[in-house]
């Protein structure tokens, strides 16, 4: 029993390197959303410090910032929790060797609830793509395409 609990906890196990590789990627969109919000803030003070009014683009700018800031963290919390019930998934299946209860529902409401928490995830990140693509200096014309 123990050899094929090894062997079905391989798959979940493959995820959760996955959710590492997709967790770093998120690490790092914050980190540069966050060194632009810095940079934004600075021009902002310095504005302020020179008695001068912000720039309307700069305001809007860290309004969008902050929009992805939470998008992303929304992202990473829905990723770690989708990781923690990967974890709890294959502790359950390695239980439920050495007890003698039925837990293929529970390894299988685990498994729903992981990936919900997977695609919340992704689709937190895919939004956040948008906006920054959106919100960004990204002209991209269809013409300057087919060059």
């Amino acid at each position: 029993d123990i050899t094929r609990i090894i062997q079905l906890a391989v798959a979940p196990v493959f995820l959760l390197t996955a959710i590492g590789t997709i967790l770093s990627a998120l690490n790092n969109r914050l980190g540069r959303i966050v060194d632009r919000r810095r940079i934004i803030d600075d021009r902002i003070l310095q504005a302020s410090a020179e008695e001068k009014k912000p720039a309307d683009a700069e305001v809007l700018e860290l309004n969008l910032l902050a929009q992805r800031i939470s998008l992303i963290y929304h992202a990473i919390v829905l990723a770690i929790v989708c990781a923690l019930l990967i974890c709890m998934l294959v502790a359950t299946a390695f239980l439920g060797v050495f007890i003698t209860l039925d837990i293929a529902q529970l390894i299988g409401t685990l498994f729903i609830l992981a990936m919900l928490a997977l695609i919340g995830s992704l689709w937190m990140l895919l939004r956040e793509v948008f906006l920054a693509v959106k919100g960004g200096r990204h002209d991209i014309q269809i013409r300057n395409l087919l060059r």
